[in-house]
């Protein structure tokens, strides 16, 4: 016997809007930075808006690889809460990294940008999304995060 074949598929996006970058300076494993979430909206299978409270907390690594965990949440339009922990990595060319640190615009195809979202949630009708894993692609603006969520099936 084999194992399934993974496959993936879009189920919505997420896109988080973000205050000003709060640095705590060099731990002995990199720069330690934490990036506000003020808000932002869900579209695709599942609707709502981004709740405007949150935070990424993000380690920049000395070859810029930058460890990322993101906790949030959103409500979707009738009224269910969903809790989400997002971990993942952003990577590329070290100027590119740079601009984007900058708040200046890259081209998100130039940056490796993925994440593993988990979510949590009381509400019946979204139960399934604690009982799939998910991955993501993701691009940083800005003012903004998008991400794109991906379902394994």
């Amino acid at each position: 016997m084999t194992a399934p074949t993974l496959e993936t598929k879009y189920v919505f996006t997420i896109t988080a809007c973000i205050g000003d970058v709060v640095t705590a300076g060099e731990t002995g494993i990199g720069v330690r930075r934490i990036i506000p979430i003020i808000g932002g909206e869900v579209r695709g299978a599942i609707t709502g808006k981004v709740l405007p409270f949150g935070a990424d907390f993000q380690t920049i690594r000395p070859n810029e690889l930058i460890d990322l965990e993101a906790r949030y949440a959103f409500e979707t339009d009738d009224g269910a809460i969903v809790y989400v922990e997002n971990k993942g990595l952003r990577f590329g060319p070290v100027e590119l990294l740079q601009k984007l640190k900058r708040g200046e615009p890259v081209d998100p195809t130039l940056i490796y940008f993925r994440t593993v979202p988990k979510f949590e949630t009381g509400h019946e009708k979204y139960r399934w999304l604690m009982q799939h894993i998910f991955v993501a692609s993701a691009a940083r603006h800005a003012d903004r995060v998008v991400i794109d969520v991906h379902q394994v099936v």
